[in-house]
This record gives structure tokens, C-alpha cells and sequence, in this order.
């Protein structure tokens, strides 16, 4: 059974860019550009990844990120923050995020990271 990843970028390019490289790989893909969906995508969709753009209108990344962290049925959920800030790393991980990929990011690094944090998970 393959893996279902949530993307959550505001991004078009890289939200199409990533799923594609994401279903080339086997796993199930849920695209979202509003990330004032992602709770409620998370309880219907049940996904086991969530790739996290930082940035983002309205409800920024590390938002979501702590209402994930804060809830007890998403808390150990594991998310992957993206962001082309220059703090985004420290803003990521003190929300609680599992890994910081900058952009722009190479892509064999994205899919290993997933990977091996699927594998961990």
C-alpha cells in the first residue's frame, strides 16, 4: 500500500512540480493551495506525510503546523516544512516541524527525506 502525502503549497508551480515527482514515485498525492484546508483535509484524507510550505496567505505554514501539533489524534503526524525564508528552518522546527527542506530544493533530497521519514514513521 502506498503512502498518502498531503501537500500544502500556495505555489502552483511547485505544488504541481512536487506531485507529480511524488506520483511518479507510487505514493497518493492530495494537492491543496489553501492552507485553511489542511485541518480539515488531515481528518478526511488521513494522510501518513504532510509536505508544508511555510509562507503561505492567510494561515501561514508554522499555523497549521502548531494546530496539527496541538491536537491529539495529528500531534505525532509527520510534517515536512519548505520554505525559502532565511529563519524558516528555526521558525519550523520550534512549531514542530519533523524536517526543514529550503528552497529552491533539489529533488531526489525531497524524496529521500519523505522516504526515510515514512520509514520511520
Amino acid at each position: 500500500m502506498s503512502a498518502k502525502i498531503l501537500i500544502c503549497d500556495d505555489d502552483e508551480g511547485i505544488l504541481d512540480l512536487v506531485e507529480l515527482v511524488l506520483r511518479e514515485e507510487g505514493y497518493e498525492v492530495i494537492p491543496e493551495i489553501n492552507s485553511l484546508n489542511v485541518a480539515k483535509l488531515v481528518g478526511s484524507e488521513h494522510p501518513d506525510l504532510i509536505l508544508l510550505d511555510l509562507w503561505m496567505p492567510v494561515l501561514s505554514g508554522d499555523q497549521v503546523l502548531r494546530n496539527l501539533r496541538n491536537d491529539p489524534s495529528t500531534k505525532n503526524l509527520p510534517v515536512v516544512v519548505i520554505s525559502a525564508s532565511g529563519d524558516g528552518k528555526s521558525i519550523a522546527l520550534d512549531a514542530g516541524a519533523n524536517d526543514f527542506i529550503p528552497k529552491p530544493f533539489d529533488l531526489d533530497q525531497l524524496l529521500g527525506r519523505v522516504k526515510a521519514l515514512l520509514e520511520a514513521a
